[in-house]
């Protein structure tokens, strides 16, 4: 065996960059998933290969010494806006007046056409992070209104191309504004789908566009259309935010669309009562409706321990990042963990460990990656870092050892690798 064939040839804060690829890969001495030790063998970008620490023998062009770190499969963000961060941007000063999530829309797009940004360097920009934080995997919702057309589109699918061999991109066609409120929306919505869009996209249909059932026939319309999911945003509240999941719930089943609907933040779970909780909880389960939640904000958020444990399908993700709605998200799918974990009042290693199942294979399953995972004959997109536990690594955040995507390392450190 022999080390590592490439040179470093520039570096700067955000990345390095190296001169030579190879299709074999050996990582030795790593702890998966905090495990006993083994060594990994990659060929073509898939595991071929998992042995006890110190047993391989096989030549590998590149070979890792894990030194008794972590391996972690990749970390997947299920729930993204990379369209709107401010990532590269003097630092914003937030002097939004108002909390209702018109204000937000209202004075994020107030900013965005003030400051010119433009989607692609911003989205470019996110991913860029992301990588380096151990990424591998990102579903993007993303703006579509009269106001700025497909532009944002676009540049967001610029970005998947330019990255397709170091993140696997979702994109979400999202009504931002309004669909039914905003004429136009819903033909540019189309034309995104027409475009490649991977699901359908939605938004409070009560609260938003005052007709949820107009609303959810057009997503779901729409969504069988073009062969694509759903994925709703739903910040309604306690009974009313109910009432629209039992809606979706029911034109699910309806349209035999078990397992390809998700609803993002759904607070109305941590609001009702336990009785109604319960009920709601069996249609999701009847119709494999996955639940993504981020325990973000200040007030009440699915209890995610009891669909856990009830078996409902969770996934997570950072929301928007560095944006105008407020400073605290960024790309880190670790420091959201931790935060999950903390609001949710998670003590116990393995409530910890959970939700990092939530955000590696819960956000792979919602995004229908078949070859995640560390095991044989899976694709080889994981993350080495420094830690003796999972938990700790949650914990204590410490920059990325090694990120590797298809067998190719993409970022070391803590630093993106450009070619």
């Amino acid at each position: 065996m022999h080390n590592v064939k490439f040179s470093v040839v520039e570096k700067n804060s955000h990345s390095v960059t190296l001169i030579g690829m190879s299709k074999t890969l050996l990582v030795k001495n790593v702890h998966p998933l905090g495990k006993e030790a083994v060594d990994l063998l990659v060929l073509d970008g898939l595991i071929a290969q998992i042995t006890p620490a110190g047993s391989t023998q096989n030549q590998a062009d590149t070979v890792i010494d894990g030194n008794n770190q972590l391996l972690l499969p990749g970390l997947v963000n299920a729930h993204a806006h990379i369209d709107k961060n401010l990532i590269g941007q003097p630092w914003h000063r937030n002097e939004l007046q108002g909390a209702t999530i018109r204000d937000l829309v209202d004075y994020e797009r107030k900013i965005q056409l003030e400051e010119g940004l433009s989607t692609r360097t911003q989205s470019k920009l996110d991913v860029e992070a992301s990588i380096a934080a151990g990424t591998t995997h990102i579903r993007t919702h993303v703006d579509i209104d009269p106001e700025i057309g497909l532009t944002g589109f676009e540049g967001v699918l610029g970005t998947k191309e330019e990255f397709k061999d170091r993140l696997t991109m979702q994109t979400v066609a999202f009504p931002q504004r309004g669909m039914l409120i905003n004429p136009g929306t819903v033909e540019l919505l189309e034309e995104a789908l027409k475009m490649g869009a991977d699901a359908m996209g939605g938004l409070d249909p009560s609260t938003v566009d005052r007709d949820p059932t107009q609303h959810i026939n057009i997503v779901f319309d729409l969504a069988q259309k073009y062969g694509v999911e759903v994925d709703i945003h739903l910040h309604e509240p306690g009974m009313l935010g109910a009432f629209s999941v039992e809606l979706i719930t029911e034109r699910t089943q309806a349209l035999g669309m078990q397992g390809l609907v998700t609803i993002s933040h759904v607070f109305c779970l941590g609001m009702v009562d336990d009785g109604y909780l319960n009920r709601l909880i069996d249609q999701i389960l009847e119709n494999d409706i996955t639940i993504m939640s981020l325990g973000s904000g200040k007030g009440d958020f699915p209890p995610l321990k009891k669909l856990n444990d009830a078996g409902v399908r969770l996934c997570t993700g950072t929301d928007g990042v560095r944006d105008t709605w407020g400073p605290y998200n960024y790309v880190d799918m670790l420091e959201r963990i931790k935060l999950m974990g903390y609001r949710s009042g998670f003590r116990r290693d393995e409530d910890v460990e959970m939700l990092l199942k939530v955000a590696t294979y819960g956000g792979a399953a919602v995004m229908k990656d078949d070859s995640y995972g560390l095991e044989v004959g899976k694709a080889a997109d994981f993350v080495i870092v420094p830690g003796e536990a999972t938990t700790q690594a949650v914990v204590e955040l410490r920059p990325r050892s090694y990120v590797i995507k298809r067998g190719r390392i993409v970022a070391k450190d803590g630093a993106l690798i450009t070619d």
